[in-house]
């Protein structure tokens, strides 16, 4: 038996029909019955609870093949890093208690920095807090930026008439479709050879948000369309006005000010472990683009 945790996410959601389509038994958590019923009419069994429970964990946990494991992202919470932690330490002593022995784990590219990286620290805390797991073999997928974070920036284009966030203009970031993660994690959770603690890449393309934005530009018959680098007030106010709650605001600006230094990428290595990537370019033309119509 799979166990997917996040299983409505982009990723989580993907992985579990990949699964299925494998013919393999998948668990899937989540808090709400409704939005796994697809998955349970494709042949998911659903395991309905909170992740911070420990024990409702350790009971979904009980008897998995392997585990793949994610922080889910929480927008109405009053302490980011604090609401990452309650996780870490229900997540610990339940992979124990179900003598779990395999998991790939979500990450980040950047999840070495345990701090002055945003939300990407926690889940830097987490990769190390696997560690306390005796027997656990796991492979942590330190993903590029998700090309569909773009969405966020379709009101901003549209109103304002530019697009920006902190990052400087031309630096190269690593960006990868959720496809592209999920094709990946389904391979190796059909494989299972890893072993220990280890980490792989997952990107697609690298272009910088200037690129990025002119491509956009171009998409939607804005060619002349600018980037803005924002300065961290700025970009706080601005993601405070959009309804984000402040501890969500600032773990943003500290990670895209993360994203800005050399500790960012270091050690970052783009493994050849994707056939066609999704580009940018196949992204923003098939996908963006019509969500500005």
């Amino acid at each position: 038996m799979y166990v997917i945790t996040g299983a409505t996410g982009h990723t989580g959601k993907r992985i579990s029909e990949n699964l299925l389509a494998a013919g393999k038994p998948v668990k899937v958590i989540s808090r709400s019955t409704e939005k796994v019923a697809d998955l349970v009419a494709k042949g998911a069994e659903a395991a309905i609870g909170d992740l911070s429970d420990e024990a409702f964990l350790t009971e979904a946990l009980a008897g998995a093949t392997a585990v793949y494991l994610m922080i889910p992202p929480k927008f109405d919470v009053t302490d980011w890093l604090a609401y990452q932690r309650e996780l870490i330490q229900a997540f610990i002593p339940a992979l124990k208690a179900a003598k779990v022995s395999k998991v790939v784990l979500l990450s980040s590219v950047g999840a070495h920095m345990l701090q002055g990286a945003g939300p990407v620290s926690g889940i830097g805390e987490l990769e190390q807090a696997l560690h306390q797991v005796e027997g656990l073999d796991v492979l942590a997928l330190r993903a590029g930026y998700f090309m569909e974070n773009l969405f966020s920036a379709v009101d901003m284009i549209k109103h304002a008439g530019i697009n920006g966030s902190i990052v400087d203009a031309d630096r190269p970031v690593v960006m990868v479709h959720t496809s592209d993660i999920a094709k990946v994690a389904t391979e190796r959770l059909l494989d299972l050879s890893f072993t220990g603690h280890s980490h792989e890449f997952i990107s697609g393309d690298n272009p910088s948000f200037q690129q990025v934005t002119k491509m956009i530009g171009q998409a939607i018959g804005k060619p002349e369309l600018p980037y803005i680098q924002f300065s961290p007030a700025d970009a706080k106010a601005g993601m405070l006005q959009a309804g984000l709650p402040e501890t969500v605001a600032d773990g943003y600006v500290e990670m895209q000010l993360a994203m800005n230094g050399p500790d960012f990428t270091d050690g970052y290595v783009k493994t050849a472990n994707l056939d066609n990537p999704v580009t940018m370019a196949w992204f923003v033309e098939n996908e963006l683009k019509p969500a500005f119509n």
